[in-house]
């Protein structure tokens, strides 16, 4: 008998999952010293079934475009038998839920484009290999009988056979995606993939019938560029297409990491990730992927993903990830409103509530929300900025993301904007959060061009956004007020730059604001006005850069 779930979402301290078709225990394995370790893990269970939303399939009777469709793809299947047994062979025997076997079917398909195969592109079992032809990440695949060892630092694919040369089979992997920068790979542990005999295999505490991906939460995570671009976004990449039957296993784990992207993590997982080195159990799957997929800067490449997935799906999840919290939050914000409306009544003795504040929300504006920034590259004048925004007929929120901000608010708040702006920074990455169509103005300091453009105004125009890169002038800067006129730092930025990425740091990043003028950017700001009243039908080229 089936047994229908209602969906719901929880915080849990200890994880533990149930359900007929999750057959693993996985507990929180106790530190040393015996104290308890404040994990807080959030998921997701959308029911079981076997059907979606957790509803029983009926069974339908087999009508003849049915009948045809069969015949069809039974042909098909024969044909791919002949022309490529070994990838036919490697999503047949797959997983039992059938979902592995369609993604794993796709990823063959997807990997043959050209008539060139990828590496690894077809990993039969009693399989490794690794593809290390990206200079940006290597990804390593193992299948069988595969063991996560992490006293030795090692993942075991247990030999089929008794060969003492195979079993010398080792391959070695720092799962983290910035491979061409040295100094930051050195600081990611390597973990070795090592073929071993039978007798000479760990004893598995804990089986698993889903596939594990291995990757790292060290490097650069902590900057929330980095925590989307070399992270999540590729963790999408990699497991998407196996709807959640997977298992995440996570090198420098973070507990943070994980209460700040819980939400979008559940969507990858149906499972409590494991800290591969905390957790000294031997964990035991059928497959391992170590390492991530990456495609770009805050991007997705639809002709590089097993189905053909874009950023447009990636927001999708996002969308997925957050629903359930923004409406609590907006429950609870109904219910301080209710609270507040009472005491005033209680206050007045009875009458009725107070009007509404003038200068409100106004239902009738578009919404632009400005992402202010401390330290460096403030914009001096963001009062004025903020004014001058509502005068051109914006609804204008200003918002301060710090280390301590719920993802979700910010989601939130972005979500339902039809404008952002902000400076040149790492914030910018929250362009992900907004909706394609809307308007992205990007303040872009001396100094920055190139980064401002490849990193966060490209990817947002292939996200679909009207991008805006707005340019200062020398005397929008403070620089100004540091260096003469006609100095390089101020007339020749691109120059400067050649000294190194030591002293554009220095002289463009940390030492510098912005004060826009108020007139010049007056023309962006209607402009984009008029695109939002104009329902986006007069489109720019793709990336636009005002002098």
């Amino acid at each position: 008998m089936v047994q229908q779930q209602q969906q719901h979402r929880i915080y849990i301290l200890q994880f533990r999952k149930g359900g007929p078709e999750q057959e693993v225990s996985c507990k929180v394995s106790q530190p040393k010293g015996g104290g308890r370790r404040p994990v807080m893990y959030y998921y997701q269970d959308h029911g079981s079934g076997g059907g979606k939303n957790g509803k029983k399939v009926q069974p339908r009777a087999l009508g003849l475009r049915r009948f045809l469709g069969m015949l069809f793809l039974s042909f098909l299947c024969v044909g791919t038998l002949f022309v490529a047994p070994v990838s036919f062979l490697s999503f047949v025997h797959s997983d039992e839920g059938g979902s592995a076997a369609a993604a794993a079917a796709a990823a063959a398909t997807a990997a043959v484009r050209g008539g060139v195969s990828e590496p690894c592109s077809a990993v039969g079992n009693d399989s490794l290999c690794c593809d290390r032809t990206s200079e940006r990440a290597d990804i390593c695949f193992a299948k069988g009988d595969v063991r996560m060892h992490s006293a030795s630092a090692s993942f075991q694919l247990v030999s089929a056979g008794n060969s003492s040369a195979a079993a010398e089979e080792e391959e070695r992997i720092r799962p983290y995606t910035r491979k061409w920068e040295a100094n930051v790979m050195a600081t990611i542990d390597e973990v070795r993939l090592r073929r071993v005999l039978p007798g000479d295999a760990a004893r598995c505490d804990v089986r698993h019938d889903a596939p594990a991906v291995l990757f790292s939460t060290g490097g650069y995570t902590g900057n929330v560029y980095h925590e989307f671009n070399d992270g999540i976004l590729p963790l999408f990449v990699t497991a998407h297409h196996l709807r959640r039957r997977v298992v995440l296993v996570i090198l420098e784990y973070h507990d943070w990491w994980m209460t700040k992207y819980g939400d979008v993590v559940s969507q990858l997982s149906a499972f409590p990730p494991i800290d591969f080195a905390a957790d000294r159990r031997v964990h035991c799957f059928p497959e391992l992927i170590a390492g991530l997929r990456i495609h770009g800067e805050l991007t997705v490449d639809p002709a590089r993903t097993p189905e053909g997935k874009s950023i447009g799906d990636f927001r999708r999840l996002l969308d997925d990830a957050y629903r359930g919290r923004i409406g609590f939050l907006e429950r609870l914000e109904r219910r301080a409103a209710r609270k507040r409306l009472r005491q005033r009544r209680h206050r007045r003795g009875g009458g009725g509530g107070a009007p509404p504040a003038p200068g409100g929300p106004r239902e009738d504006r578009p919404r632009l929300v400005i992402v202010s920034r401390t330290g460096s590259r403030v914009i001096e004048n963001e009062a004025d900025v903020a004014a001058l925004a509502a005068d051109v007929g914006f609804d204008v929120r200003v918002i301060r993301p710090e280390r301590t901000t719920e993802l979700c608010k910010i989601y939130r708040e972005l979500n339902g904007s039809d404008a952002m702006v902000g400076v040149h920074g790492a914030a910018m990455t929250h362009f992900l959060f907004m909706r394609p169509g809307k308007v992205f103005i990007q303040v872009v300091p001396l100094g920055t061009h190139w980064a401002a453009g490849a990193y966060y105004g490209e990817p947002a125009a292939r996200m679909g956004l009207r991008y805006v890169g707005y340019r200062i002038l020398p005397e929008e800067s403070s620089l100004s007020r540091e260096y003469p006129t006609g100095d390089p730092v101020l007339t020749d930025p691109a120059g400067v730059a050649q000294r190194g990425w030591d002293v554009t740091k220095k002289v463009y990043l940390d030492r510098q604001n912005v004060r826009l003028d108020l007139a010049r950017f007056r023309e962006e700001l209607v402009r984009a006005h008029r695109y939002l009243a104009g329902g986006g039908r007069e489109r720019p080229s793709d990336v636009v850069g005002r002098v």
